[in-house]
């Protein structure tokens, strides 16, 4: 271990650290979004939050890569703040422009759809970020067996775990998004329970979200009819 960076370890019978690139492109992914919405329903101009999301991705990586976890973590909760402020900004909008009609049926459907995209991508990272103490902690203990979620294989046996080859798992950015996305279209977690008080708030928050979103657009289109 380096004196200089105790989270700088090696990690016990793993190959490789938790790759961090799904979170990149989740990242890039929802500024994507924000530019497919019309600028009625934008904060910033969707070119900007996409600079913005660009340049906060920079020190993001380069302090990941030089084993400043502790930087790499603090410019990670700005990124996530403004894309989850650009998303809340954006649904307050739609929901006051509805009753005005001011989209057309065809932006009102895109904008739904981006907006309901964006609520799992932007929960899922938040997940992804914040339960056990994020993925540099999750690297150093190696193997999951605490957390805010209570996956599957975190309730295999110790000779479960080692005939499936899990013996030393780790949830991953695409186990987050999985959990997101049930809790966007199931409104509830569906293989991993939720433990913590934090993340059962969240999830109320998301699941809240995504009905408002599907009502409002299934309203809208009575409306339309």
């Amino acid at each position: 271990m380096d004196a200089h960076n105790p989270l700088d370890v090696t990690l016990p019978d793993r190959r490789t650290a938790e790759p961090r690139w799904p979170a990149v492109v989740a990242s890039i992914a929802v500024a994507g979004l924000y530019l497919a919405l019309p600028p009625s329903l934008t904060l910033v101009p969707g070119w900007l939050l996409l600079c913005i999301v660009i340049v906060l991705l920079a020190p993001i990586i380069v302090a990941r890569r030089k084993g400043n976890h502790k930087l790499n973590e603090i410019f990670g909760y700005v990124l996530l703040t403004i894309l989850t402020l650009a998303m809340a900004g954006s649904l307050a909008l739609l929901v006051a422009g509805l009753p005005a009609h001011k989209e057309s049926p065809k932006a009102l459907l895109i904008s739904a759809a981006a907006l309901w995209s964006t609520n799992v991508l932007v929960f899922a990272s938040w997940y992804w970020r914040l339960d056990a103490g994020g993925p540099n902690m999750r690297d150093k203990r190696g193997e999951h067996v605490d957390g805010a979620f209570l996956f599957p294989q975190m309730m295999m046996d110790v000779a479960t775990k080692a005939a499936t080859g899990e013996n030393c798992w780790s949830p991953g950015f695409v186990d987050y998004l999985f959990l997101a996305f049930n809790a966007s279209t199931a409104f509830s977690p569906t293989d991993a329970p939720v433990l913590s008080r934090w993340a059962k708030l969240m999830m109320m928050v998301q699941s809240s979200i995504s009905l408002m979103t599907i009502a409002l657009l299934a309203a809208r289109a009575v409306n339309i009819l």
